[in-house]
């Protein structure tokens, strides 16, 4: 992994980290363990918690993230008795810096109205 060094807490993704990251996400369960997290904010939640909002047995959580862990888009901290996942802002914003790097040609892109924008127009 690469790190800007103009900002070392700012990841840097490669193709590889690229890759490792979007398979992780490339499954429902994670996916929404994911989502869950990015909602929970900086506080986290603990996997009981996640585990009861996604109605998801806590064994497959446990192995969902650990996927999410290993990709670098999750990390834990143990507090009393309880871990405590959260979200990786800054890997989640330098995959999202990767994928649209170059977007558009450096040109101002076009807003493109999303799924649920097109049914408020009709």
């Amino acid at each position: 992994m690469k790190k800007d060094q103009s900002n070392p807490a700012f990841d840097v993704l490669d193709e590889d980290l690229a890759v490792r990251s979007l398979a992780a996400l490339a499954q429902t369960q994670r996916l929404r363990a994911f989502r869950a997290l990015v909602v929970a904010g900086r506080d986290g939640l603990t996997p009981g918690v996640i585990a009861e909002q996604l109605g998801m047995a806590p064994s497959a959580l446990s192995f969902h993230l650990k996927e999410l862990a290993h990709a670098g888009l999750v990390s834990s901290e143990a507090r009393g008795r309880n871990l405590i996942y959260r979200a990786e802002f800054a890997r989640m914003n330098a995959l999202l810096s990767y994928l649209t790097e170059q977007c558009c040609q450096g040109e101002s892109c076009a807003a493109v109205p999303t799924p649920s924008q097109k049914k408020k127009v009709q």
